[in-house]
């Protein structure tokens, strides 16, 4: 078994598999092209550029980028609104984010479309607003490496990006999920073959800003912060379905969901 670690999308990518180490790096330059598409951060990124256009422009960006995008845009749909990438206002307002350079940061509106996925991987601006995919990128990087693992020819492996991870082969992988209120210790353990999970919740990122609790988890519906003292994790197919739908589940408290069984994905609440 060889097991690497590399820092990655705000976390440490840890990635354990049957296999050679050739494998494994060509694993980690799928999660570093991901990085590089997807950050909020880097005013190169897609997502940077979708969020600089205007009103009506139409922009070519990356197919990944148009994969994040299309599948945020069917969760949304289907979980009515739980799950938005467009609430990047409120995380740069929380201080979650940073505001990009010389622009000027739009009001957050729950209900309105910031984009639409069109045809050959273009993304036409729809409306003033900006979007983050951190809350299904890291899933869809974790996916592109399992993908880039078994191309290789590796058996067997799991790949985890701080907590949000696929396994795949015969092998069962054991996983321990923190308890939300003391998470240093476990509050549940299962085990995983062929299959994603990932888990989100508000013990890391809760603080006070300006007086009100957030943190870095937003209801989609409304935009307030997520500062439950539960923890959603969902077990799916995909890592970056698995990821979007934490939020769903989570700010939704619902750990039946109907896009849950769309989605071939099931949940539990800690």
């Amino acid at each position: 078994m060889m097991r690497r670690a590399q820092p990655w999308l705000g976390t440490l990518v840890d990635i354990s598999v049957d296999g050679d180490a050739q494998a494994v790096s060509a694993a980690f330059a799928a999660i570093a092209l991901v990085h590089r598409l997807m950050s909020f951060h880097d005013a190169a990124s897609d997502i940077s550029r979708l969020n600089r256009a205007a009103a009506g422009e139409l922009l070519a960006v990356h197919p990944h980028t148009w994969q994040v995008l299309q599948l945020a845009a069917q969760i949304a749909e289907l979980s009515q609104g739980w799950f938005n990438i467009a609430c990047a206002p409120k995380l740069v307002d929380w201080r979650c984010l940073p505001q990009p350079d010389d622009a000027d940061m739009p009001s957050y509106q729950p209900a309105l479309a910031v984009y639409r996925c069109e045809h050959q991987h273009q993304v036409r601006k729809l409306a003033a607003g900006w979007v983050d995919v951190g809350g299904i990128a890291k899933g869809y990087a974790v996916d592109l490496a399992v993908a880039t693992l078994q191309r290789a020819g590796v058996a067997a492996g799991c790949v985890n990006a701080g907590g949000d991870l696929r396994c795949f082969g015969e092998r069962a992988w054991p996983v321990a999920v923190r308890d939300p209120l003391q998470p240093r210790r476990s509050g549940a353990q299962l085990e995983l073959r062929n299959e994603a999970l990932a888990t989100s919740a508000a013990y890391f990122s809760a603080r006070s800003h300006e007086g009100r609790p957030i943190s870095a988890l937003v209801d989609g519906r409304n935009g307030e912060p997520l500062v439950t003292a539960a923890s959603a994790s969902v077990r799916a197919p995909r890592c970056a379905t698995a990821d979007a739908l934490t939020k769903v589940v989570l700010a939704s408290g619902d750990a039946r969901h109907a896009a849950l069984a769309t989605l071939q994905a099931s949940a539990f609440i800690i």
